[in-house]
């Protein structure tokens, strides 16, 4: 440890009563909670790169500050850090090993986030789902009598329930009333680095109501279809959120009816915008998506797709050098013109709007929507509700929207 090096993080200034910090949050998920620093700590943590010795640290801190660094106390912020699983060191690696183990043998994917980002009381987690319907916000209960079947697929938002709850709502609705499907393709977003455009797991997915099986037949067709490891970044399954969310929906509407899923994670097409190409150039992404649209449509059941996706991150948390707030109106109008070219179907469309400029709005659904309306057979869309979230102690915003497809 005499040259301290942090994993994957976010780091961004934020405010905690009117004193300005710095948080730090693992990309990865291992650690769960977030480290708040003032700016002195955060000036010793940043320089925790693999490059500095302790030495040089504490050099670079009587430069900056002008006052004696004691080794003891660089020691202690590096002993508190890697017992948060925050720094590359062995007792990372023994426990990213442990965890491998025990998801690899589980047949069950436990939920990740019930007791934080919704209720863990069965009770209590229907009547959190079922108040994101009601109006003003909401679009209002779901009618139960026989559905039209006019439905193929849907983009959702991924974003925590507590913002975008309603908004989740407005399309998981026309699920319930305009689809007869018994089994969903859920387009996840991968937040964690993958070695592959695309993950798939066998196991069934368990939240507090319930478990919901994984169509293990479709999987494995899908995987044999590709010649991708795409069994590779299972373990990033553990931790997503954007499937699970979406389970948690799907098992609101369906109380009493069997339903599967097929779960897949899409991670990042960046790659496309550096090299000004659309996805289907790369030979992957071309291959999974014309074998998914093959084995969605070669059985006799009826599917219904399920983009995961949130759509712009602005401001000062995500590397912007002004406030969201100065941003969110032409945030808004450069979103829905984005939408309008899903709403016609468009995928290369959409795919251009976002590659025009850089991807300067960080659209983070951008691989799964974007599979979902290659993938689809519907004829057109339909924007149900756009949404932002602004936050201002970190000065930043997240854009959602439902959309549906028929």
């Amino acid at each position: 440890m005499d040259y301290p090096k942090l994993r994957g993080v976010s780091a961004f200034p934020t405010q905690i009563q009117g004193q300005q910090v710095f948080c730090i949050q693992d990309l990865q998920g291992f650690s769960q909670r977030a480290v708040f620093l003032p700016p002195p700590l955060f000036f010793i943590v940043s320089l925790f790169d693999g490059k500095h010795s302790i030495l040089d640290i504490q050099a670079e801190y009587m430069r900056k500050y002008g006052e004696l660094l004691y080794r003891e106390k660089i020691e202690e912020i590096i002993d508190q850090l890697d017992a948060q699983l925050l720094l590359d060191s062995q007792r990372f690696r023994d426990a990213l090993e442990k965890e491998k183990e025990d998801f690899g043998t589980s047949p069950i994917r436990e939920a990740a986030f019930a007791g934080m980002s919704y209720a863990s009381d069965p009770v209590a987690l229907r009547g959190q789902i079922e108040s994101y319907f009601s109006p003003p916000d909401g679009p209002g209960k779901p009618r139960l009598e026989k559905s039209s079947g006019t439905l193929k697929g849907v983009v959702a938002p991924h974003i925590d329930f507590q913002r975008g709850g309603p908004c989740y709502a407005f399309a998981h609705k026309e699920v319930r009333e305009a689809s007869n499907a018994d089994l969903f393709v859920i387009l996840g977003t991968a937040h964690r680095e993958m070695e592959n455009y695309f993950s798939l797991t066998l196991k069934d997915f368990s939240t507090p109501l319930g478990t919901v099986k994984t169509n293990k037949a479709f999987v494995k067709a899908l995987s044999a279809e590709c010649h991708g490891a795409l069994f590779e970044d299972e373990l990033i399954h553990k931790r997503e959120h954007s499937i699970e969310f979406q389970v948690i929906f799907l098992q609101f509407l369906y109380p009493g009816k069997p339903f599967e899923v097929v779960p897949i994670l899409c991670g990042s097409f960046h790659e496309t915008i550096e090299r000004s190409i659309s996805p289907r150039e790369i030979p992957q992404i071309q291959e999974f998506i014309e074998a998914l649209r093959k084995v969605t449509q070669s059985g006799d059941r009826e599917v219904c797709a399920i983009a995961s996706a949130d759509l712009a991150h602005i401001g000062v948390q995500f590397g912007d050098g002004a406030p969201a707030s100065s941003m969110l109106s032409e945030t808004k109008e450069r979103d829905l013109e984005m939408l309008a070219y899903a709403e016609k179907m468009d995928a290369e469309g959409f795919y251009t709007s976002i590659h025009g400029e850089g991807d300067r709005r960080r659209i983070c659904g951008f691989p799964s929507i974007y599979v979902l309306l290659n993938i689809n057979a519907a004829k057109e869309g339909k924007l149900l509700k756009y949404a932002q979230s602004y936050n201002p102690e970190t000065q930043s915003a997240v854009t959602f929207a439902s959309l549906a497809f028929y």
